[in-house]
């Protein structure tokens, strides 16, 4: 199996864990960035708070453990997501958005333990208009077993069928197994890879070491199994023949597009987000791929 080891950022009340895009790979199926945060206890008072920031040509996929984030967008979308839920944000042709831990969840220290991926967008509908949906866990499959929940976010996976937006072949979801207990993966997939975010897992003989992303052999089944209580993420999807290029948090397979992103960020030719339109993040120098200030 290929190795991917996270880039950690230490951002002082929280870690954020980088897997995607790497060195090495720049995507699985449709994901070109994965980012795991925390598990955290934030201060009394403090809350993460991510500033109105664009996107061009992917989809944001949040997804949490624990806490809450509050969503609000330039199409005028208003969200708080809680654990279980899927809010995915379609940049398309460009859309500016905010993310904050509620104000309900500051006075006592709000939690923060999730998922933040991107999508990319499929050739020929990279401008497609931009567009938010939130999913409500109960309203996604959860395929139970003796010792197994796993619950499908996208996609079609254990015979059930998510009904989140997919732009391209996706799946993506979430594993819980008790100590003892095993789920098949299935080779139907072009590209898959598991990460472990809670306890003590292994695929089939090897043992997975926490918040690393391992690359799964193409059309080959396998199995997952818990040495102890354990949390795994599956994610994946149809492969990208075109390949995608990356500047902070702009995705497109034409570096024109993304440059005329840069500039048109920069002369504030974006749209403001309804209810948090005094602070924004400028456009970096040098960029992380993504700014959690």
């Amino acid at each position: 199996m290929e190795t991917i080891t996270p880039v950690t950022h230490d951002l002082g009340d929280f870690k954020v864990r980088r897997t995607l895009p790497a060195k090495s790979r720049t995507m699985v199926g449709p994901f070109i960035f994965v980012d795991q945060f925390g598990p955290a206890r934030l201060q009394p008072g403090h809350g993460m708070d991510v500033r109105p920031h664009p996107h061009i040509n992917l989809a944001t996929v949040s997804y949490l453990f624990e806490g809450a984030i509050e969503h609000r967008d330039s199409i005028g979308s208003h969200q708080v997501i809680e654990p279980g839920a899927i809010n995915l944000m379609t940049a398309g042709s460009g859309i500016v958005h905010s993310e904050r831990s509620p104000k309900l969840e500051r006075s006592g220290g709000p939690s923060l333990y999730g998922m933040q991926t991107w999508l990319a967008l499929p050739d020929g509908q990279e401008e497609i208009a931009p567009a938010f949906e939130h999913v409500d866990g109960g309203a996604l499959p959860l395929v139970e077993d003796q010792g197994v929940s796993a619950r499908v976010l996208m996609g079609t996976l254990w015979g059930r069928t998510a009904g989140v937006t997919e732009h391209s072949k996706t799946i993506y979801a979430d594993i819980i197994l008790a100590s003892g207990a095993s789920v098949p993966i299935d080779a139907m997939a072009d590209e898959r890879a598991v990460m472990v975010v809670e306890g003590d897992a292994r695929l089939d003989s090897d043992r997975l070491e926490p918040f690393t992303l391992y690359i799964l052999a193409p059309g080959q089944a396998m199995t997952l199994k818990a040495e102890s209580p354990s949390r795994i993420m599956l994610l994946g999807g149809e492969a990208f023949v075109t390949k995608r290029h990356v500047f902070w948090n702009f995705v497109s397979s034409s570096r024109d597009r993304i440059n005329q992103a840069k500039e048109d960020w920069k002369a504030r030719r974006f749209p403001l987000v309804p209810g948090d339109e005094e602070e924004f993040i400028p456009l970096p120098e040098i960029p992380l791929t993504v700014t959690y200030p």
